[in-house]
């Protein structure tokens, strides 16, 4: 046995495998700071790690064989036979501390370049702003507000991912915003950019993915579908969204992402259409909105977001003395509902519209 650890030294096979760590090390540290800032796949940062670990076995096995010598390489055998040379070459050193001296320089530039990009804005955000109704018809606000806000509500059940509220975002709405100017003003990583548009039962989406930091596009993806394919397309893009921003998703959260407030078109249509009267304000539009979400809860009886809109306006009613407080009761009761829906969903399936009829009353 000491016979062999004496021939693994002398056929230098421990200093190539020192050598071979150091450098592998350093190729990893440069494929993990250049992968992610060239926005490349993170398979080819698992692919170097791969090749670096299936090499070294084999750079042992050379060492073992070949030998370098001042002819070149030559087998073991053949290299034992030429004549010694009376000083070893430190070469081998010099390249190792070389190596080593670089690996240590990027992993603490990697270091200090993250930590500078984390101070500037926060890791794993994003602004989904208003789309762009090409239509110019507001009778289509309800698509071009509703979309963004249904991506709004699906992202922010990721942990891991700040998204900016809906109000935060929506004040963006019919200006022409430059989407580093608004990320930087919101502190977000990532702008989500859109425009919707409709023609009869068919519906064209072109949506963009925009990095804050140069104004570059990270996604973008034009959608041609029929109108009731709406929803499908909205789980596609929130889901498209978590894989270019990198977010580890759990098999939890990929079903949060494909889980549907409702799947009846024209409750969703009626709900978005009570949320833009909503916006307004104003008395004649805040009862507006109250008529078109009773017609989602008729639509869907089990539609929590529906009776949580109509909690909502009657509670702006009557904070703004256009109800007397009385009459702010059935959105009290409607905001109830709405808590307990998704823990009760059977029990409260039947009680949902008794207590809208009661609101009406």
């Amino acid at each position: 046995m000491k016979n062999f650890f004496a021939e693994l030294k002398r056929r230098n096979v421990y200093k190539v495998a020192v050598a071979y760590a150091i450098v592998g090390w350093l190729v990893m540290q440069i494929a993990a700071t250049v992968v992610p800032a060239l926005h490349l796949s993170d398979a080819i940062t698992s692919a170097v790690v791969l090749l670096v670990i299936l090499g070294f076995p084999i750079a042992l096995v050379i060492a073992w064989a070949f030998e370098l010598t001042p002819e070149g390489i030559k087998r073991t055998e053949f290299a034992d036979e030429l004549p010694k040379r009376s000083a070893r070459s430190r070469a081998w050193i010099y390249v190792i501390v070389i190596a080593g001296a670089i690996s240590v320089g990027i992993f603490f530039l990697g270091r200090y370049t993250n930590s500078k990009q984390s101070a500037e804005l926060v890791a794993k955000s994003i602004a989904v702003l208003p789309f762009d109704n090409q239509n110019r018809d507001p009778d289509i606000d309800y698509l071009s507000d509703g979309i963004p806000e249904s991506i709004i509500n699906s992202l922010s059940q990721l942990p891991n991912l700040k998204v900016m509220s809906r109000n935060s975002v929506f004040h963006y709405k019919g200006k022409d915003v430059d989407a580093p100017a608004v990320a930087k003003e919101l502190k977000v990583q990532a702008v989500l950019t859109g425009r919707v548009t409709q023609r009869g039962d068919g519906l064209s989406i072109s949506v963009e993915l925009i990095n804050a930091q140069d104004n570059s596009e990270i996604w973008g993806q034009q959608y041609n579908r029929k109108l009731a394919d709406v929803f499908a397309v909205q789980e596609e893009i929130a889901k498209e969204i978590s894989e270019k921003l990198r977010l580890k998703l759990t098999g939890a959260e990929r079903q949060q992402l494909s889980k549907r407030p409702t799947e009846n078109l024209k409750a969703f249509q009626y709900y978005m259409q009570g949320r833009a009267y909503a916006q307004r304000r104003t008395r004649e539009d805040l009862l507006t909105a109250i008529h078109y979400y009773e017609k989602a809860i008729d639509e869907d009886g089990d539609y929590a977001l529906a009776y949580s809109g109509l909690a909502d306006a009657y509670a702006v009613l009557g904070a703004c003395g256009y109800i007397a407080p009385i009459e702010g009761r059935p959105g009290r009761m409607h905001a109830a509902l709405a808590r307990r829906h998704d823990s009760y969903f059977g029990r409260w399936r039947r009680t949902g519209s008794k207590l809208a009829a009661a609101g009406r009353d």
